[in-house]
């Protein structure tokens, strides 16, 4: 009834909220995203998407057909690597920012080791800068990070727009320097604030500087100070600071895979792991439901489908 062609469109278009950056990661036409698009929604019988010339949003039965899509194509897979006898083996070594922390991410790692339990996967967390420099250097086969202002490159996951964030009752000085809780360099955001202030002309200091994510959290929900943070992945006990406090915006942040440049025996299970990703993006914007596992029980609860 669907065709897996077209669930891979809609999931494209549903992570990146764009039928053209949905186009350039399958590596189709727009005309085509589109048309698969229609041609999933004649099957449903139902609208999957509302668009306009400016935005392109989830209608409700969307939100549904994600955890569907999911479901589909993950069977589909495992039974066309079943009577194929493809068994990907090897070692992946996998970097992911820091970002991933508190998300679904161990959810998608745990359904790639039980579909390739012959892959020896190696988890690197660490800033998004320096998983960037570890896979320059050869020291990683496939990163899921923030996109280097510099650097192109990479297959998108999704768009999100950075914000401010603190404790509910953190309250900003104007006359005072805007107290800051930061990574250390390399780290991406870090330097998106600095940038922002400074175009402002905003004083700042720094208060809190953590590698680790909790750590930064810690630090906010203390109410030591602000953070730059996806809005997407805003953790729990921390909220957007108003925009009556004056802070400058900080632009939008690009969340990317990318393959190490180096062809090794890892590439088959590198693209396998990263299809697995980009099937399964937007569960990166939501937190883990308690109980939640991938195998016996519902894995989609909470996801409205």
């Amino acid at each position: 009834m669907y065709d897996p062609s077209h669930l891979r469109t809609f999931l494209a278009v549903a992570q990146t909220l764009s039928f053209t950056q949905a186009a350039r990661r399958l590596g189709l036409r727009q005309s085509t995203v589109s048309q698969h698009v229609r041609r999933l929604e004649d099957a449903t019988g139902r609208s999957l998407f509302t668009r306009d010339t400016h935005s392109v949003e989830l209608t409700e039965d969307g939100e549904a057909m994600l955890g569907f899509a999911r479901r589909i194509l993950e069977v589909h897979e495992q039974a066309s690597a079943f009577f194929t006898g493809t068994r990907l083996r090897g070692r992946l070594r996998f970097g992911a920012s820091e970002d991933f922390v508190l998300t679904r991410l161990p959810e998608i790692l745990e359904g790639f080791r039980y579909d390739h339990p012959e892959v020896d996967l190696e988890l690197t967390v660490e800033l998004s800068g320096t998983l960037h420099e570890h896979l320059a250097a050869g020291k990683l086969d496939l990163v899921l990070a923030k996109r280097r202002p510099e650097d192109p490159r990479g297959e998108l996951v999704w768009h999100d727009d950075l914000v401010w964030i603190g404790a509910e009752r953190l309250r900003l000085d104007p006359e005072r320097p805007v107290p800051l809780i930061v990574f250390p360099p390399p780290g991406i955001t870090r330097a998106l604030a600095f940038e922002a202030l400074e175009r402002q002309g905003r004083a700042w200091r720094i208060v809190c500087t953590s590698g680790s994510l909790n750590g930064l959290i810690a630090a906010a929900r203390a109410g030591l100070g602000v953070m730059a943070h996806s809005r997407g992945l805003v953790p729990p006990g921390l909220v957007r600071v108003p925009d009556r406090a004056g802070l400058p915006e900080l632009g939008r942040v690009d969340f990317v895979l990318v393959h190490g440049r180096r062809r090794t025996s890892a590439q088959g299970a590198a693209d396998a792991l990263a299809a697995a990703i980009l099937a399964g993006g937007d569960r990166l914007q939501r937190r883990p439901t308690a109980g939640g596992g991938r195998r016996g029980g519902s894995r989609e609860g909470g996801e409205g489908g």
